[in-house]
């Protein structure tokens, strides 16, 4: 029976998500831990979304997780009873990106609702997140092909598993718009609050930011809140946020009145003065761009190779990423640049050198034609300590 309910906004196979995933997986040991595939199986590149987040996993969680494939419901018997035996077996079950509505089509009317509800921990993100509570926006449908705003039934996990009637909506802060609204999981205020008011009066909405994490305790029947983001409760338009870092009980979802709960404590002076971190690869790139710059403006060559190599890091330790951005080719073309600017810097002081060593090569014959051998001796020192080999002749 489930006893951790994990309902991440998004960057679920990121850096930020590192700490938290280490934690989830410390409840079930070595118990067998496993990816279910469905979200995103209709994606021509469903095994590279699989294998990276394997290899995420592995290397920077330090956890080996099993596949469980269950692109279709129509699978071959044989095919459909090995990935149904693995879920059964699994304690620690994880999907995420995708589509919420192909995934709902391909779970309903089987064995895998039902199989959820069993795994120890449960850690749905992104699409997978949408399908857990009592309606899901089909977030495809809506945002890319046009379709006028509405709900789809939804899975009701959530409601069976804690008594909350709750419509899940991750990405709830997303700004990839930029100049148009696309918070609430690309639906903006305008078309959640139009939906909103088709659904049952007791609906609450649960939204959870990127890059942040909701950790539903069932046995302690308490909430928190990890990552970089909040927890937000809507009901007709009225919300409680909830930042990172709180705790609050189970009853509180279910009621967004002003005197459900107390308000949040506000983060410790040290944690509201510490600087958020990166939300995506392309931040990292921005930020280490900016200090490669000022670095070669002050002829740094070691803090300039420093940058380059630390943002080659950052491009290896985000690539497991399954959010569809340029942000990654943006970060390889920051690198480039940085490596053809070194090269420049390198050509440049190359060239400089010859000039340099027959102006020194110049003012020593000079000093040594006066008889100042102290100053001749000084910059002959400076020549071989440069690496230069220095022969002179007899001076007559």
């Amino acid at each position: 029976m489930t006893e951790l309910i994990v309902l991440m906004g998004s960057g679920e196979t990121t850096p930020t998500m590192i700490k938290p995933h280490r934690a989830i997986l410390d409840r079930v040991g070595d118990a067998p831990a496993v990816l279910l595939d469905t979200p995103y199986g209709f994606q021509s590149n469903a095994d590279d979304i699989s294998a990276r987040a394997v290899a995420y996993f592995k290397a920077s969680v330090g956890r080996d997780i099993g596949v469980v494939s269950w692109r279709r419901r129509d699978l071959p018997p044989v095919e459909a009873e090995r990935a149904l035996t693995s879920l059964r077996q699994a304690e620690w079950l994880f999907a995420g990106p995708g589509s919420p509505t192909y995934a709902l089509t391909h779970w309903r009317d089987t064995p895998i609702p039902g199989l959820i509800t069993k795994s120890k921990v449960v850690i749905f993100a992104s699409a997978a997140a949408l399908t857990l509570g009592s309606h899901a926006i089909p977030v495809y449908e809506i945002y890319k092909a046009g379709l006028d705003p509405h709900w789809v039934p939804a899975l009701d996990i959530f409601r069976e598993l804690t008594g909350v009637p709750a419509v899940i909506i991750p990405h709830y802060d997303n700004a990839e718009g930029g100049h148009h609204d696309t918070r609430f999981c690309y639906l903006g205020e305008s078309r959640l609050a139009r939906m909103e008011q088709w659904l049952p009066e007791e609906s609450v909405i649960v939204g959870i930011d990127e890059h942040t994490a909701v950790l539903v305790d069932l046995p302690t029947r308490s909430v928190q809140v990890v990552g970089q983001g909040g927890l937000t409760l809507r009901r007709r338009g009225e919300s409680r946020v909830y930042p990172t870092g709180s705790t609050l009980p189970l009853e509180a979802l279910a009621d967004t009145s002003a005197a459900a709960v107390a308000p949040p404590a506000p983060p410790a002076p040290s944690e509201a003065a510490a600087e958020p971190a990166a939300a995506s690869v392309g931040q990292v790139a921005e930020a280490l761009n900016a200090r490669f710059a000022t670095a070669l403006a002050a002829q740094d060559v070691q803090e300039c190779v420093a940058a380059a190599l630390e943002l080659e890091t950052a491009i290896d330790d985000w690539a497991a990423d399954t959010n569809v951005s340029p942000d990654h080719e943006h970060a390889r073309s920051l690198l480039r640049g940085m490596i053809v600017q070194l090269g420049q810097l390198a050509t440049e002081a190359h060239e400089a050198v010859p000039a340099l060593v027959s102006s020194v090569r110049a003012a020593r014959e000079q000093a040594r034609a006066g008889r100042d051998f102290a100053m001749a001796d000084a910059l002959r020192d400076a020549l071989t300590g440069a690496g230069f080999t220095v022969q002179d002749q007899r001076i007559k």
